[in-house]
């Protein structure tokens, strides 16, 4: 639906950010806004874009031109057809990626915090496991991060019975 170039031109620039690991993107915003939370909410946001641009395309991909080419010779204009046919097939495709994109974030800020000194709990769990040998520190904070997981775990899968009716 879009120019051919300037579907190459975005996959292009998203598939060069992707390549970057997070926590590089991380260290590159450090240099303009300094270790800490900014940096990492930048740096992380940057590459979800990228990566969400590229299944968002994937998904659209598979919507068949048929159905397009078919409401289209029914005479209906593009704004009907992306209302009737191409956003309603992909919002569960959108939502699910979306949701498994903000628990991979999920990860990535505990690494960042840890690695970058982003700040949050991964750099609580670094100061209390290399500087204050605080180990039940470390478990709780452990526990705490596989309950918060197991909760969005939870969370996804009622959130995708609920698009998938």
């Amino acid at each position: 639906m879009a120019p051919t170039p300037l579907v190459l031109g975005i996959q292009s620039l998203m598939a060069v950010i992707r390549a970057i690991p997070t926590v590089l993107w991380v260290l590159i915003y450090s240099v303009v806004f300094g270790l800490g939370a900014d940096a990492a909410v930048v740096g992380i946001t940057f590459h979800s874009v990228a990566y969400l641009t590229k299944v968002y395309a994937d998904s659209m991909d598979e919507l068949s031109p048929d159905s397009i080419e078919t409401m289209q010779a029914m005479g209906l204009k593009k704004g009907t057809i992306i209302r009737q046919a191409v956003i309603p097939y992909l919002v569960s495709s959108y939502f699910s990626w979306t949701f498994i994109r903000f628990e991979i974030n999920f990860a990535d800020a505990i690494a960042v915090g840890a690695a970058a000194g982003a700040g949050g709990i991964g750099y609580q769990l670094f100061m209390s496991s290399s500087f204050y040998f605080n180990f039940h520190e470390v478990g709780v904070m452990v526990y705490m991060i596989l309950a918060f997981a197991l909760v969005l775990e939870i969370i996804s899968y009622r959130l995708r019975s609920v698009t998938n009716q």
